[in-house]
């Protein structure tokens, strides 16, 4: 039997430019005038997060959320991802490594997005059990 890959379905949206730029734009992004554009840009008008600690609606809610993150874990601490994004029929997801640039990676996890009309509608965040 031969391995066969199914081709992309017509008018999926780009699942790794869209989650890539969350990681980057969003959760990586100090400036909360820079994060607010790129939130009104990646994510539909009235979007939800869902994370271990809860669940948060609404883009200024989320960006607080990602304001909170990195003030926390200091100046330096930024998501960066791990291979490409993969999803289809309005499911995407995307795996990530975070800590401090240059730094040891404190945690990991994996971004699941439902996308509606090119747009993160809902986000879950997944979190992998610390490391022994």
């Amino acid at each position: 039997m031969q391995d066969t890959v199914a081709a992309p379905v017509a008018g999926e949206p780009d699942y790794d430019r869209l989650l890539r730029a969350n990681l980057a734009d969003v959760f990586s992004e100090r400036d909360a005038v820079k994060r607010a554009v790129a939130l009104d840009a990646l994510f539909v008008a009235e979007p939800v997060l869902v994370e271990p600690t809860g669940i948060v609606r609404g883009r200024a809610a989320i960006s607080e959320v990602a304001g909170r993150l990195l003030e926390q874990f200091g100046p330096t601490f930024r998501f960066v991802p791990e291979g490409t994004a993969v999803g289809h029929h309005g499911l995407g997801l995307l795996r990530w490594t975070a800590g401090p640039e240059g730094g040891p990676v404190a945690v990991t996890g994996t971004d699941a997005a439902e996308v509606v009309e090119g747009r993160i509608a809902r986000l879950w965040v997944l979190l992998d059990p610390p490391r022994s």
